[in-house]
């Protein structure tokens, strides 16, 4: 057997109630009792694109193996699947993952830190598919909006949008914050919920609905000149040394001021407040019209409380961190969107979501170390590809992991920490 680690996914699903929710979900998509479940086919799916799928017919990867993954639906089948993901069926498939997320919280995923991370990213489509529009940067695609929770990397939300979609538009924001807050099983009304912007998806709008649905934000500003001509005239006893993101150093180039009181911030919420930062260039970074003395500058606005204005400064730089969730879902199937149809894509992308959560519960629940932490390509090579022997003996189906790969005692290990298979050992 090949990819005998993919079926730990499998199991993750089963355990933490997804593949049952999305059945669920999908099930008034059917007009016919029989033939497959669509919501298993959407989990297949998505195992696939954890495994390193970039297509649909990928899928077959998993369909030639029924011995260990059972049967799997045809690639004409789960074309159909997706193909009846309407907008109704998106709604029920986001409450099926967050029955799903509100389990695997249970079970030990709750960071117990909520920062909901939205930005966007640039998709290539190399033929004329529905809604591909030219891009900011002179390519042809789309620009889709996604949300991430930092504490854990899971994927809270996504809306696939046309490539020329604006950066800040208000309402793709507010939309994908109502649907991240959707995901989680937390009440902002009494837990603090951050959601966290870069300087294009600031505005105003999105703070008002922040405040309004009780969740605080900080996000990046444009620096314009008369705002920089302000920050740069700060006085040098107000300045103080940035600290590391995890808060325990000092950092020798970084510096930081609140510039609340030197700007009008009345068109904002109140509260909010203005934090700027200061840093010495890295060599070879071109320079802008705001560096000056030998420093580049930034700044941001949140309406966090906190004092110590160090502390927001690196929970705001912390925001780089969905550049690698971007990264990682990209190397998930986001790459590549796989019809001419936008419902389709759209279909797809959501699929997306499911399999990056996959991952991310398997590491967080299954494994310990460094896998714990390493990127999809690492975790495919070391467990989800490993191969095996299925030895059929005594009415009984075992695997055996073939013998002298590095890796068998952590995947059998990570077998053991499935919440079910924990309960029963």
């Amino acid at each position: 057997m090949a990819h005998v680690g993919a079926r730990l996914l499998c199991e993750l699903a089963d355990d933490l109630s997804l593949t049952e929710q999305l059945s669920v979900a999908m099930a008034p998509t059917k007009q016919r009792r029989r033939g497959h479940d669509r919501g298993k086919v959407l989990v297949d799916l998505a195992v696939a694109l954890a495994d390193g799928a970039t297509t649909i017919s990928d899928l077959r990867v998993l369909s030639d193996q029924p011995a260990l993954f059972g049967e799997v639906a045809s690639v004409p089948t789960t074309w159909r699947s997706l193909e009846a993901i309407d907008e109704e069926a998106q709604a029920r498939i986001a409450m099926a993952r967050a029955e799903a997320r509100k389990v695997a919280w249970a079970a030990g995923m709750d960071p117990g830190f909520y920062v909901i991370d939205i930005d966007g990213t640039l998709l290539d489509a190399h033929s004329e598919k529905e809604e591909a529009t030219p891009t900011y940067k002179r390519g042809f695609g789309f620009y889709p909006l996604v949300a991430y929770l930092d504490a854990t990397g899971e994927a809270l939300a996504g809306l696939l949008r046309r490539g020329n979609a604006g950066s800040g538009t208000t309402a793709d924001h507010i939309w994908v914050l109502d649907a991240s807050l959707a995901q989680l099983p937390v009440d902002p009304a009494r837990h603090q919920v951050v959601v966290r912007t870069d300087s294009g998806g600031t505005t105003h709008g999105l703070a008002e609905a922040a405040r309004a649905r009780g969740v605080r934000f900080i996000g990046g500003f444009q620096m314009r000149a008369p705002l920089a001509q302000v920050v740069i005239s700060v006085p040098k006893k107000r300045w103080k040394r940035a600290i590391s993101s995890d808060g325990t150093e000092e950092l020798e180039t970084g510096q930081v001021a609140e510039v609340t009181d030197l700007v009008d911030l009345s068109a904002w919420p109140e509260g909010t407040r203005m934090i700027a930062r200061r840093e010495q260039p890295h060599p070879g970074a071109q320079l802008r019209f705001t560096d000056v003395e030998g420093y580049r500058y930034q700044v941001f606005v949140t309406d966090l409380a906190d004092p110590d204005i160090c502390y927001l400064e690196a929970l705001f730089r912390g925001r780089g961190r969905i550049e690698c969730a971007i990264r990682d879902a990209k190397d998930t199937g986001l790459a590549n969107l796989p019809s001419h149809s936008f419902a389709i894509n759209a279909a797809w992308l959501t699929v997306v979501l499911i399999a990056s959560d996959l991952l991310v519960w398997m590491k967080g629940l299954c494994l310990e170390g460094t896998l714990a932490q390493a990127e999809p390509k690492r975790l495919r090579y070391t467990l989800l590809h490993s191969a095996g022997l299925l030895v059929s003996s005594a009415r009984r189906r075992t695997v055996r992991i073939a013998a002298g790969w590095p890796w068998a005692d952590e995947l059998v290990a990570a077998f053991g920490r499935l919440p079910s298979w924990a309960t029963v050992t």
